[in-house]
């Protein structure tokens, strides 16, 4: 057999780093063929029927399946370049024996500062004094008093990777940090330094801030809908930096129209992108980001190296197991 016949073939969208593709490029029994980040199911199939068999996958934003494994001909190993995986069917895999890996920490960090920034930029109210300096209305300042995270309550609801770093950073800012999270123990959360609270619904009346941080399942979606909504204070934040479908727009929107809750930050939305000129785009107590939380310039890098050492790991017999979500594979 040739050294050719030997390769593994590996599709890489194309938001895969160059430091990524460096780490894939060295190896002489791995072919890289790019494809589109956001490509069509029917034109993705038809490009891993082209090549089958395809052996690994790195993939962005695109949906994966029963059908693209069939069109793989031998899929050996999915890898997502980032955390999420709610577009990938896990137990089309499973049945296949073929591993989902995820980038681990690579991007927690950046997603946790990405929900402290939103929390600051409410509580300081950055676009009114901004725009006191632009529009020539210093006078009003007085009337627009900014507040301190100092001293607040911020509930954090998903205790696992970029949970924990959230709690970290507001712990930095003097904050009380309760945590929701029932499949973490109170020992661990206490460990931590927060205070562990068993009924997301009795908590949220305490809370100055929420941010979520949990997956999205058939358990949480929708898990902020209106009635829960309506537990928060009218002075609290609502900041949604994990998965789109987890907070009720339209009960979301209801809720700012009204006054029922302060503000919101929101980087990720039920429809991606959002249509333009959504009523929840124009209220000035809400900030927003299209999904970037975890895209910072360091943790693209970071992500994109994990992955490619996530995919080799795979190829050469040895999982990098605790990035593995498929565990029944092993």
């Amino acid at each position: 057999m040739t050294a050719a016949t030997n390769k593994k073939k590996v599709f890489i969208t194309e938001t895969l780093s160059p430091s990524g593709r460096a780490l894939l490029a060295v190896r002489d029994d791995v072919e890289m063929v790019e494809f589109p980040n956001m490509i069509s199911a029917p034109d993705f199939n038809a490009m891993l029927k082209a090549h089958a068999p395809v052996h690994g996958v790195a993939l962005g934003a695109t949906r994966f399946g029963e059908p693209e494994l069939d069109s793989s001909g031998d899929m050996k190993v999915v890898t997502r370049i980032g955390v999420g995986y709610d577009a990938v069917d896990v137990p089309a895999l499973s049945r296949r024996k073929v591993p989902l890996l995820t980038a681990g920490t690579a991007n927690s960090p950046s997603v946790a500062e990405q929900a402290l920034f939103m929390m600051l930029w409410l509580a300081k109210r950055a676009a009114e004094m901004h725009a006191m300096i632009k529009d020539g209305t210093w006078a009003t300042r007085l009337g627009a008093l900014p507040f301190d995270l100092y001293g607040k309550t911020v509930l954090i609801v998903g205790f696992g990777r970029i949970g924990t770093r959230t709690a970290k950073r507001c712990q930095a800012m003097e904050m009380q940090v309760l945590v929701y999270d029932p499949y973490k123990t109170a020992a661990e959360i206490k460990a931590a330094g927060c205070e562990p609270v068993a009924d997301l619904d009795l908590a949220l009346p305490r809370a100055d801030f929420v941010t979520i941080h949990c997956p999205k399942t058939p358990e949480t979606v929708g898990l902020f809908d209106a009635a829960r909504i309506k537990l928060m204070k009218p002075t609290a934040y609502l900041i949604n930096t994990a998965r789109g479908g987890l907070v009720d727009e339209t009960a979301l929107l209801d809720a700012l129209v009204s006054g029922r809750i302060a503000g919101a930050g929101l980087d990720v939305f039920e429809q991606e992108p959002p249509p333009v000129g959504a009523a929840l785009h124009a209220l000035p107590n809400v900030i927003m980001a299209p999904h970037v939380a975890g895209v910072t310039r360091e943790a693209v890098d970071r992500m994109s190296e994990q992955t490619a050492r996530n995919i080799l790991s795979v190829l050469d017999g040895e999982p990098i197991r605790p990035n593995v979500i498929n565990h029944d594979v092993l």
